[in-house]
């Protein structure tokens, strides 16, 4: 298994597997934690009959093709989000091998990328990101900068500190101008969270490229909505894509644009 392991076609396979079959225990979080629903012990069941769904129909992708889309006992439609945060998971968790290589960053982005995953479906269906991942998010990646060889605890706290401190200061002033919520609490953990792991010098990619991928979304969102402008939507998945492009070739254009301005720097991972 190690000699297999340590062949890398053979290993993005493993990884894209590996993240299928966590695509589908992130499908099980981000319809349960919303409801406040156990997800430890209890089985899947159809949302719309509540029957047991079988383990033989409970294999990522292939049981959804298989079932072409709906429940085996009352033929109600599954939706086709299943298969895709399953492939989303797997096309990650591949990523982040290619990206990563074997060490002991691979883990971290691992977990990392799952709950980024998670948290960006809940904001997408209810406007929320869970403490439980965003601030449970800060800890880990805190601990983890203590416990990995490969990084520093000093730019992971500081990632904390300006990740999150730029974004409620956009908050703050975006509230003093307009008097009114622009972005929610929820994104400043996040971004908390995101400085955590990745350290303080993936901020200034992070926000950039969120922003423009937001603005470019929410434009064609507005255009196609009767309340255009006005229309909310949620900032968490466009901060969650831009981490992980950075984690997947943005440091590189990171550091580049740091050191374009501020030279004395060097790398900043």
């Amino acid at each position: 298994m190690l000699e297999l392991l340590q062949n890398n076609t053979f290993s993005i396979f493993f990884f894209a597997g590996l993240g299928l079959l966590f695509g589908s225990f992130a499908n099980v979080l981000i319809y349960r934690i919303p409801e406040g629903k156990g997800f430890v012990l209890s089985r899947s069941e159809c949302r719309s009959c509540q029957s047991k769904v079988a383990w033989y129909d409970n294999i990522p992708v292939i049981s959804w093709l298989i079932l072409r889309g709906k429940c085996r006992s009352c033929k109600a439609s599954i939706s086709w989000r299943y298969p895709v945060v399953e492939l989303l998971t797997a096309l990650v968790f591949a990523g982040m091998f290619v990206a990563l290589g074997w060490s002991w960053f691979l883990l971290e982005g691992l977990i990392f990328s799952f709950g980024l995953i998670v948290v960006s479906f809940i904001d997408f269906d209810h406007m929320i990101l869970p403490d439980s991942f965003t601030l449970s998010g800060i800890v880990i990646g805190l601990v983890g900068s203590l416990l990995n060889p490969e990084r520093d605890f000093w730019p992971a706290l500081l990632g904390v500190l300006v990740g999150g401190g730029i974004l409620w200061l956009i908050a703050y002033i975006y509230w003093a101008l307009r008097k009114e919520e622009g972005m929610g609490g929820g994104d400043i953990k996040l971004l908390a969270w995101i400085g955590a792991v990745l350290g303080w010098g993936a901020i200034p990619f992070v926000v950039m490229t969120s922003s423009i991928i937001g603005s470019l979304v929410g434009i064609l969102v507005a255009l196609g909505s009767k309340k255009g402008l006005k229309q909310t939507i949620p900032f968490g998945p466009y901060l969650a894509l831009a981490a992980l492009l950075f984690l997947m070739g943005g440091e590189a254009v990171s550091d580049w644009y740091l050191q374009l301005f501020i030279p004395s720097l060097g790398p900043v991972n």
